[in-house]
């Protein structure tokens, strides 16, 4: 989640009751600050945590060099428009769980 979104995620996760550890994370691909979020919920509870993830997280548009796009390091003098924001979520299955 993007630094920008990730106080109203947050926000609504905690007053949903849906308990989560934030941590800074860096993107590889354009290097910005982002949250990840850590959060383990019973099955019952994924819907509504996806649904602030969704309603919280904006998509946007950002344009970047060309030749961050490009892998031989050629320089074109137009930007690249990008998508950038939004959330990525991973659902896995925990076989155990500890709160010790």
């Amino acid at each position: 989640v993007s630094v920008e979104d990730a106080n109203k995620v947050q926000n609504s996760l905690n007053k949903a009751n849906l308990f989560n550890t934030r941590l800074s994370t860096k993107g590889g691909f354009l290097r910005e600050t982002n949250a990840t979020f850590i959060i383990g919920l019973k099955a019952d509870k994924v819907e509504k945590a996806l649904e602030i993830f969704k309603t919280q997280s904006k998509t946007k548009t950002q344009l970047i060099p060309n030749n961050i796009l490009n892998e031989f390091d050629a320089y074109y003098s137009l930007p690249s428009e990008i998508s950038i924001g939004g959330a990525t979520v991973f659902i896995l299955d925990v076989e155990q769980f500890y709160k010790l």
